[in-house]
């Protein structure tokens, strides 16, 4: 697994996921947490060399640490973002348990550009709040198709329930407090950190091309955990629920 220099670019593949993963920390945390959960349970339901569609996959965090963890695993990352899928590729390099997928899931037929009929596991996190309900629901409807019988799906994300507002408006209040303690003394936001991809010079046409195609950074409707495990049951599970959470985020588990 290529983690260093890339040879090809001059490009510090590893140095890009550490700023990424710090960058993310500032929203989050205890993101590490969420996926030491996340990788538990997929210990626990189906195994240590589990074949493993990473969704939304960006730089492909949760894939480095699944392989970490278990190396008979093997992982197919997909996303969209070019810029992205660029840190991945770099990352990834000649590890042939990687393989890396262009689509938006968005359009219904995304799954035919996947290497496999069916995963043991798929896993995502903080990526799918930015779809609303309806393209939500669908999308795991489809996810239910990708994954096999006993298998797992995750997904770690805001998830909010509108029925606490005061509880909900205390700890946004104190979420943005500590990110703005944080920023302070040097921590780098979503807004700084793309300036910094769009300035390197590997970087710079994937970062463009990202833009182009999301615009800004805008969310979805981010339902309630409970909409989530409901959802996920009509859409072909057998049982969804939490298997961890934080004030503000889920970890929703749903079993085939």
């Amino acid at each position: 697994m290529t983690t260093g220099t890339g040879t090809d670019t001059g490009t510090d593949w590893q140095a890009w996921q550490e700023s990424w993963d710090r960058q993310q920390e500032w929203y989050l945390p205890d993101r590490e947490e969420r996926f030491r959960i996340m990788l538990d349970m997929v210990e626990a339901l189906v195994g240590t060399a589990p074949r493993v569609l990473d969704l939304a996959c960006g730089t492909g965090s949760i894939t480095a640490r699944l392989l970490r963890r278990f190396p008979e695993a093997t992982s197919t990352g997909v996303d969209l973002d070019p810029a992205l899928l660029a840190i991945a590729g770099g990352t990834f390099a000649g590890d042939d348990r990687v393989t890396l997928v262009t689509a938006d899931l968005k359009d219904p037929d995304w799954p035919a550009r996947l290497p496999y009929d069916s995963y043991d596991a798929v896993l995502t996190a903080t990526a799918l709040h930015w779809l609303h309900s309806e393209p939500l629901a669908a999308l795991y409807g489809r996810v239910a198709g990708l994954v096999r019988d006993g298998g797992v799906f995750m997904n770690a994300d805001h998830m909010i329930d509108e029925s606490t507002p005061r509880i909900n408006a205390a700890e946004r209040a104190q979420r943005h407090a500590r990110m703005d303690q944080a920023k302070a003394v040097g921590a780098v936001g979503w807004t700084e950190w793309w300036r910094l991809a769009a300035a390197d010079p590997v970087l710079a046409g994937p970062t463009a091309r990202r833009f182009e195609i999301y615009g800004e950074h805008a969310d979805g409707d981010m339902p309630s955990p409970a909409w989530h495990a409901r959802v996920l049951r009509e859409q072909g599970f057998s049982e969804a629920r939490p298997v961890w959470a934080s004030p503000s985020d889920t970890l929703m588990l749903a079993l085939k």
